[in-house]
């Protein structure tokens, strides 16, 4: 797993990649979120050299990767995906084969979608609790019990509360998630506003001086626009 996709060029197609290495790999696999047609691509260029390939990028955060329960999306073939799924279970409950190369990041992006308006709803449900002087770990734990209940109510929320924007995954990262999201939604002929708006905020976050730290840190961007802090 690297940053960016750039990075997975070179790790894998550079001269000095996994796929120029004297002893070539049975399979590479990437746990980088990236871009689906990037997997493509090192898909046909691991078979041309006699390799598989995966994509495998993962959700769950820094929680997820120290108590092995990542949830692993994945894209390759049967034979490719059967061969790593040991190594995988290592590090994830959740290991769904969602279809050939490209599939597992397709799945990611669903994902990121879903994080950042469920992130967005955190935080502006936090501040309305907040401004309507109500106690917000109360608040935490009786939505958290009803339909508004998720994993980032459960996780982000008392990181909010306690100003703890330290990074299970960063700001600058997320937004080449989005990035991705938005390039990929467009191509297909998506309209997804809430996308938008969210790659919108984060972007915002960074320009911040936030970068560095975690997705959660979206809370700061819309402080700042109710004029709070």
């Amino acid at each position: 797993m690297v940053g960016l996709p750039q990075d997975v060029e070179a790790v894998h197609l550079g001269t000095e990649g996994t796929l120029a290495a004297r002893r070539r790999p049975r399979v590479i696999v990437d746990m980088t979120t990236s871009r689906p047609d990037l997997a493509v691509r090192l898909a046909d260029a691991a078979r041309e050299m006699g390799a598989g390939s995966v994509d495998a990028p993962v959700s769950g955060g820094d929680i997820g990767a120290r108590a092995a329960t990542l949830s692993i999306m994945v894209g390759g073939s049967e034979a490719d995906v059967s061969l790593i799924r040991p190594v995988l279970e290592l590090m994830g409950r959740s290991i769904v084969h969602h279809g050939p190369p490209g599939s597992g990041q397709h799945a990611k992006m669903v994902n990121q979608i879903l994080i950042a308006t469920n992130v967005i709803g955190v935080c502006e449900g936090l501040l309305y609790a907040a401004r309507a002087r109500l106690d917000p770990r109360k608040v935490i734990d009786s939505v958290s019990r009803g339909a508004a209940d998720s994993w980032s109510i459960r996780n982000f929320g008392p990181r909010m509360i306690d100003r703890d924007f330290e990074p299970g995954f960063y700001v600058e990262h997320f937004v080449k998630d989005l990035s991705i999201a938005v390039e990929e939604s467009d191509r297909m002929g998506l309209s997804l506003p809430g996308l938008a708006l969210a790659r919108e905020l984060y972007e915002a976050v960074k320009a911040q001086g936030h970068g560095r730290k975690g997705t959660q840190a979206l809370l700061l961007a819309l402080e700042e626009r109710s004029g709070i802090g």
